[in-house]
């Protein structure tokens, strides 16, 4: 890659901190670059031809633990960020050098295409490379593309859901802004670094940010996050909503909502919601894909943590051997300090195929800062496998909902959930053990049976109920219970209307 000389001194948080507060004391300007047109009309097969090469890698030829790799402009890719590099002292633009790309076969419009007329367009994004599943060679760990958008990878996952910057009006308000990272900063790692730091530039129309990610790959790789955020003042069109440590995800179907005419029984990056409050409740809501947006919340005084997660490790519930969805990563924010009352929403969207992300979680605080003042966030984003953030004593394996050997009435449901854990271990399968059930909205509980699973040493919740007004959604809880001890999490569900 093009370096150009020195131009600053040493540079961290409060400088971009800097930037960004100023920035909110002025109207949003879109003052980057136009993209060259034709890579604007390129088609997706002709984009995927750009390819960035490794051998370009900044960091390769000094033989660092970390390499970054390039993402062209072009497609839907067309708004540009610029990379800087922070050496000890100093701070270094790297410069787009069309030479660093291939631009594929010749017998495509790429053969119109004239890099050498564009000049320094900047970046789409970039990824981050590390030794993170064998020592001979360095992975994709974590990639920075689109809008705030980034995601991140533990040893043997695969790509699935990913983190943004901040969510702006997803719910409420006059239309979600999508706020997006126009510059980074990345600091070179020493040579026997573990972990990276890079410092990025949040602006969008009605808020301004400053945000310092620390990488750590692994087995569970660890992001860990501290951002600012400044909002414009904009009384035309004012913020209704902030988003924090925003997750976004995808569910098509599964096996609490089968799909049909497919070969594989589930298509999902994320099963469930899981929460785990102040007072050390935790909830699970199975994810759906409902034929209409649905939104819902939990409030609370006080955040211990919530992910988007992938529980189901069972590649037999998936039979995808190309997309492999039992690899993909459960995402767990941990607030790094109190974040103090509101709540974790959830915004689930209808998807007809499995190409569209459907699921958006997130943090809203109680209040909103005042035009022009910082609020200030930290947390960490842990990437998680087999080894996912669990609740210590039980939790749900699965909850499954249709008929069985008994015919439904047309305002009849039947859910079977599973719970397992620690809490159920010495346990004898005659114990008694009672379900806490609750019908929270439209619902009628006709029947629910307890029993001991003999294949799995968990035990089974069985569940009959009367939806009360077919042209509503029904929302229901239930726990296990032994004696006075709570077993398990809340299995906390919502059912649109069919």
């Amino acid at each position: 890659m093009l370096m150009t000389p020195a131009i600053a001194n040493a540079f961290g948080f409060d400088d971009v901190a800097a930037r960004a507060q100023q920035l909110a004391g002025s109207a949003y300007r879109n003052g980057d670059a136009k993209v060259p047109t034709e890579l604007k009309h390129l088609t997706y097969d002709q984009y995927r031809d750009i390819r960035f090469k490794p051998e370009n890698a900044l960091w390769r030829d000094k033989n660092l633990p970390f390499q970054l790799m390039f993402f062209h402009l072009g497609k839907f890719f067309t708004e540009p960020v610029h990379v800087n590099e922070i050496d000890g002292k100093n701070v270094r633009p790297i410069a787009f050098n069309p030479r660093a790309f291939d631009y594929g076969p010749l017998t495509n419009l790429n053969s119109k295409l004239n890099p050498r007329k564009w000049g320094d367009i900047g970046f789409a994004g970039f990824r981050v490379h590390y030794a993170l599943n064998r020592p001979d060679y360095k992975d994709e760990v974590a990639v920075f593309l689109g809008a705030s958008y980034f995601r991140a990878l533990g040893s043997g996952q695969r790509y699935g859901l990913s983190a943004r910057g901040l969510a702006i009006d997803t719910v409420g308000g006059q239309g979600e802004e999508f706020p997006r990272f126009t510059e980074y900063w990345i600091e070179r790692p020493a040579a026997d670094a573990t972990g990276l730091t890079l410092y990025a530039l949040l602006d969008s129309p009605r808020v301004t940010g400053a945000y310092r990610i620390v990488i750590h790959p692994g087995s569970e790789t660890v992001m860990d996050i501290h951002a600012r955020a400044f909002l414009r003042a904009s009384p035309a069109n004012p913020v209704a909503m902030l988003g924090i440590a925003p997750l976004t995800s995808m569910f098509f179907y599964g096996e609490n909502q089968p799909g049909s005419g497919n070969f594989r029984p589930e298509v999902h990056d994320s099963d469930g919601l899981s929460i785990q409050t102040g007072d050390g409740e935790w909830l699970w809501r199975p994810l759906i894909n409902p034929k209409s947006p649905l939104t819902t919340s939990f409030s609370m005084n006080e955040l211990r943590g919530f992910g988007l997660m992938q529980r189901d490790r069972n590649f037999s519930n998936y039979e995808d051997l190309e997309a492999r969805y039992d690899l993909r990563p459960s995402a767990w924010v941990e607030p790094v300090g109190n974040w103090g009352p509101g709540r974790v929403e959830l915004l689930q969207l209808p998807t007809p195929d499995e190409t569209n992300d459907n699921i958006v979680a997130y943090w809203v605080p109680q209040t909103l800062p005042a035009a022009g003042k910082p609020v200030d966030f930290s947390w960490r984003v842990h990437m998680q496998g087999e080894a996912d953030k669990r609740p210590p004593n039980g939790w749900t394996v699965q909850s499954r909902r249709g008929q069985g050997y008994v015919s439904l009435k047309d305002d009849e449901e039947r859910f079977v959930i599973d719970f397992a854990g620690p809490a159920f271990a010495g346990l004898p399968a005659n114990a008694p053990i009672e379900a806490v059930v609750s019908a929270l909205s439209n619902a009628l509980i006709l029947e629910d049976t307890v029993f001991h699973n003999d294949v799995t040493g968990g035990w089974r919740l069985a569940l009959h109920i009367r939806r009360v007004d077919p042209s509503r959604p029904m929302e229901l809880r239930a726990f296990l219970r032994h004696r006075n001890d709570t077993l398990t999490e809340t299995w906390s569900s919502i059912i649109p209307p069919r």
